[in-house]
């Protein structure tokens, strides 16, 4: 299975050549997963599956966005404007040689958000888009995957966490050494993504935390980048 992570970038200001693409995930030139710039169109996928509706991760939810999409678009919601129509997708589903699962995953507390574990080939990789955490019961599809790739917003271990006034549910993005600490337990080799500030702020000590990480936690994981190529 042949994986091109296309965006990198968080909910930031461009400012580094590798990561100036928001987020976009590219399996076996066929499925997308999330569209966070509108050149991803360009690879003609057969379906997209977006992870939540936030703009770096659906550009056409900004304002003054005018587009057309007649691909195939599935979300943890439904949602329709002038030219888009998603469906919602919250249960297993098979497309074409693909078993695709959607984890329900804590992220944000406007819109409902999903990871997805995508096995074909006799491979399996879970790519979660951002969250908080994933509900522990959820944890028994992760046996024996082969690859991750998760957010890296903050590698705060406190992670960036909000509490909604009104309900009391606990909003926000996972430090990366939680979500290795979690993945670790079902998984070798992580790739990080969606990066925050803290990554370009100085980016040769943030790849040395990195580092640092990986070999506390006994666990390859690397620092994805815009157009980097993954083989599992």
């Amino acid at each position: 299975m042949k994986i091109k992570i296309l965006g990198t970038r968080g909910k930031l200001e461009a400012s580094a050549p590798y990561h100036s693409l928001h987020s976009g995930l590219l399996v076996n030139n066929d499925l997308l997963l999330d569209l966070g710039e509108k050149e991803f169109l360009d690879y003609n996928p057969t379906h997209i599956f977006f992870t939540h509706l936030h703009s770096d991760h659906a550009f056409f939810v900004q304002p003054g966005q005018s587009v057309r999409i007649d691909i195939p678009m599935s979300a943890p919601e439904t949602y329709r404007a002038p030219g888009i129509a998603i469906k919602k997708l919250t249960s297993h589903t098979k497309i074409g040689r693909y078993d695709i699962r959607p984890i329900p995953t804590v992220h944000s507390h406007e819109l409902p958000s999903q990871a997805y574990l995508i096995s074909g080939g006799g491979k399996r990789f879970l790519y979660t888009g951002d969250m908080l955490w994933i509900k522990k019961w959820y944890h028994r599809y992760f046996r024996d995957i082969n690859l991750v790739i998760t957010e890296a917003s903050t590698i705060d271990p406190a992670g960036l966490i909000r509490r909604h006034e009104e309900t009391g549910r606990s909003y926000g993005h996972a430090g990366i050494p939680r979500l290795v600490k979690l993945f670790s337990q079902f998984c070798g080799h992580l790739v990080l993504v969606h990066y925050g500030s803290w990554f370009y702020n100085d980016s040769r000590r943030a790849h040395r935390m990195i580092k640092d990480i990986s070999r506390k936690n006994n666990v390859r994981l690397d620092a994805g980048y815009d157009n980097m190529e993954l083989e599992i």
